[in-house]
């Protein structure tokens, strides 16, 4: 049956409504309400400033120096592996090489419609992916590690719409196939945050983190965008890099730049540990998705795009360390954070909350001794609280029922037991196969390689959505990829309210 349908976005704050179906298509799972995760609005406008190449970005830094003692001009981050979680990835050049990207499972509601699997219908996976590891020399542009691959987990819909549950699944499995021939995951960039309202030390999502970090993994995650004297969830957790943005404020020289002003500042328990460069990065662009429509005037020319926020800051970062895990391979994620932190560039006007310890600074990193004595001692999380607690005020609603996701269930309407989870997650066990927290989520192996190097399997979703209703009863049509924009679906009619996703301007 073909219908019209209106989206509807829950806050905290009320109901934000969004026209989204002037043309028609098929009845869909609940996609679209606040989401847990979330990308841009037209509230978050930061319209302005000169735009910032990642090449400028990643000189100012010192990513390109050539001396007798420091040489991080050479360093790619080849063989390192960085995962990310987000909107998926799509084949757009300097993404699209063989090796490039690697498709782990389509955790997102879009990995039931064909054509749409593992791809990026938003925009921001791809925007973050370009800064990490992008290569298209051919056409001039170079992310912070281009030899890096990168291991895409697509959780987020065309309009940011995600479910915690989907997220802390997507960090399992990374934990799980961190070894897997092929991956070496060992960075895992997360450019979003929740207002969890439950003490990192029990929050599940906290607690997903600190098992990746411990189990090797350099886990990155953006601040927020609010300018708030917090920080979001999971950078709230106090093991992993907390990133939040600094403005260079239209110059390439850091004698100007600045905390952002919309970088969560936090407090003195918990802050930014270091900051990296967020407003107005220039990076690829996904044509005809939902920011490119939406957000017209960040195009810059026919292959790039310009956001502004903590995602852009940490995916910075995440580069940076793919640089410095090639150099050194045997760094621990204790050993990396010491590193950078104890070489970052204080900024011209001291800011040691907002700031952290300063400004990246790869160079300095680069030539420092690893530290023996990095490991943290901070009080162990338990991943024992509440996972309604985790959404904050964000919920995905079904869009046909308009019934909400809350309570302790998953997508899928599973009970969520935090003893049960939390035993087999600390070990790298929350997988089975592709069964997680009791249902069939994906397939067990990887499978064919499409576009990317290797995608893991997608299966048809059993059963029933925490509304009730089956999933396989749920149509996508009228939507498809074919290579440079999306057809048949229109886009351009929505707005985007929440924070949850860190990239906070598109213009």
């Amino acid at each position: 049956m073909v219908e019209t349908r209106r989206w509807v976005r829950r806050t905290g704050l009320g109901v934000v409504a969004a026209l989204l179906a002037t043309t028609p298509f098929g009845a869909g799972p609940a996609h679209a309400a606040e989401p847990a995760v979330e990308l841009a609005g037209s509230d978050w406008l930061d319209l302005g400033g000169a735009n910032a190449a990642v090449g400028v970005v990643k000189n100012a830094a010192g990513g390109k120096v050539t001396n007798g003692t420091v040489d991080t001009a050479s360093l790619t981050g080849a063989g390192i592996g960085v995962a990310l979680i987000d909107s998926g990835v799509a084949p757009v050049a300097g993404l699209n090489q063989p090796g490039k990207v690697i498709n782990g499972p389509d955790l997102s509601f879009e990995s039931q419609t064909p054509g749409l699997q593992n791809i990026d219908t938003y925009g921001h996976g791809t925007h973050m992916a370009g800064i990490i590891a992008g290569s298209d020399p051919a056409n001039g542009f170079e992310g912070i590690a281009p030899g890096a691959h990168l291991i895409s987990l697509k959780t987020a819909a065309y309009d940011g719409a995600v479910d915690v549950s989907q997220i802390i699944a997507a960090i399992d499995w990374v934990v799980a196939h961190r070894n897997d021939p092929g991956l070496n995951i060992r960075v895992l960039n997360l450019s979003f945050g929740t207002d969890s309202i439950q003490p990192s030390l029990i929050d599940p999502l906290s607690f997903a983190v600190e098992t990746a970090w411990r189990k090797g993994i350099v886990v990155v995650a953006s601040t927020g965008n609010d300018g708030a004297a917090r920080v979001t969830n999971p950078a709230s957790n106090p093991y992993v890099l907390a990133v939040g943005a600094a403005d260079p404020n239209g110059t390439a020289a850091r004698a100007d730049d600045t905390v952002a002003a919309f970088s969560n500042r936090g407090n003195a328990v918990r802050h930014p540990d270091l900051i990296a460069a967020g407003r107005s990065l220039v990076s690829l662009r996904v044509p005809g998705s939902y920011i490119d429509t939406t957000y017209p005037a960040a195009r810059v020319g026919d292959r790039l795009f310009r956001g502004s926020g903590t995602s852009q800051a940490a995916a910075v970062v995440s580069g940076s360390v793919a640089l410095l895990l090639q150099q050194r391979p045997g760094l621990s994620p204790d050993q990396v954070k010491q590193l950078l932190i104890k070489t970052a560039d204080p900024l011209p006007k001291p800011d040691p909350i907002g700031s952290g310890a300063g400004q990246l600074d790869i160079a300095e990193a680069s030539a420092l001794i690893a530290p023996l004595n990095a490991t943290q001692v901070w009080a162990p999380a338990t991943g024992l609280g509440s996972l309604e607690a985790a959404r904050g005020t964000s919920h995905v609603a079904d869009g046909v029922t308009g019934a909400e996701l809350t309570g302790e269930r998953d997508i899928f309407g599973m009970p969520w037991i935090p003893l049960t989870w939390a035993a087999v997650a600390r070990n790298g066990k929350a997988w089975n196969g592709g069964t997680w927290n009791g249902s069939v989520w994906s397939g067990q192996a990887f499978t064919g390689t499409s576009w990317a190097s290797a995608t893991w399997a997608v299966v048809s979703w059993t059963g029933r959505s925490w509304a009730g209703r089956s999933w396989n009863g749920d149509s996508w049509a009228g939507r498809s990829w074919n290579g440079a924009t999306w057809t048949g679906r229109s886009w351009n009619s929505g707005t985007w309210a929440g924070r949850s996703w860190a990239g906070r301007s598109w213009g």
